[in-house]
């Protein structure tokens, strides 16, 4: 499948998710389910760890230092109750763990935001970051990028009594708050340069301002629009399609370092062996509805 056709059914995927009827908010994850698939998960022999002198120091050390976040409800959420991380991206990190380290738990969490996630990786903070991580060519003049394991677009979030605004056509004169250091203010200056643009340093921020009234509309990454509404508050709504470039996803490492091979090599894996396929749904699928499983965009 050429990258533009498994990009296209991605994005279709999603749209199904936002605009179907059967729309399942406010489904918690199967933690159970989650948390066997992460057991179940491959684990690299000796001779896949030493060709990577990253893995190797992950290996030697034994634990992952992983940057992330703990309030994407699909990607990447903390269970205050048991304390742990579950979620697509979590899986992902937590999966990746386990193939190094045989057993998906021994990681040491760094909270990140848009804002902080490549200074994590040039300080040496962390030793990869998976965090609904857009792959552009700033970035990856500062950090390297293995995957790309996820794709998706930009979209709009209104309240739920808004009908002044259908989609980004709209956003024209209208307050609209989007993340400071994500895609966002880009993708607005190109297709909605009319819009008065509030940055935030979180999305929770951008959220408490567009439920507050502060702004008019939120822009930020679609899958994470997906977010709120799986949340179920039934406060909030998608104005219009997803609009803008591919936002392909990757994992975040150090510049120029080895564990791009190996994640890559990781990831077709775990794709091939329907891995992706079983987080998918039990983080996201499940969750919002959709049993259409997207199929992952293709890898280098």
């Amino acid at each position: 499948m050429s990258i533009q056709s498994a990009l296209k059914h991605t994005v279709l995927a999603l749209a199904v998710v936002a605009a179907g009827p059967l729309f399942a908010q406010g489904t918690p994850i199967n933690a159970a389910a989650f948390d066997a698939l992460v057991a179940k998960g491959p684990v690299a022999d000796a001779a896949t760890i030493a060709s990577s002198t990253w893995a190797t120091k992950i290996k030697q050390a034994g634990t992952l230092r992983l940057g992330g976040t703990q309030t994407s409800n699909l990607f990447s959420s903390l269970n205050e109750k048991d304390g742990k991380i579950r979620g697509f991206d979590a899986g992902l990190a937590q999966l990746i763990t386990r193939y190094i380290l045989g057993d998906g738990t021994k990681y040491r969490f760094t909270q990140v935001t848009s804002s902080t996630r490549e200074q994590v990786l040039i300080n040496d903070q962390v030793d990869v970051v998976l965090a609904t991580y857009s792959i552009t060519p700033p970035r990856a003049e500062k950090i390297s990028f293995a995957g790309p394991y996820y794709t998706s677009q930009a979209g709009v979030l209104v309240k739920s009594n808004n009908k002044a605004i259908q989609s980004y056509n709209d956003l024209a004169g209208k307050k609209t708050a989007t993340q400071a250091g994500s895609t966002g203010p880009a993708i607005l200056a190109q297709f909605a340069p009319k819009a008065v643009v509030q940055e935030f340093q979180t999305h929770q921020e951008a959220l408490d301002a567009l439920r507050q009234g502060r702004v008019d509309a939120y822009v930020t990454d679609y899958t994470l629009l997906l977010n709120v509404l799986s949340l179920g508050t039934g406060d909030a709504q998608l104005a219009g399609a997803p609009f803008g470039p591919q936002d392909l996803y990757g994992v975040g490492l150090p510049k120029g370092s080895d564990g791009v091979a190996f994640v890559n090599a990781f990831l077709k894996k775990i794709e091939a062996d329907g891995t992706w396929a079983k987080l998918w749904t039990v983080s996201i699928g499940q969750r919002t509805g959709s049993t259409n499983v997207p199929t992952p965009p293709p890898l280098p």
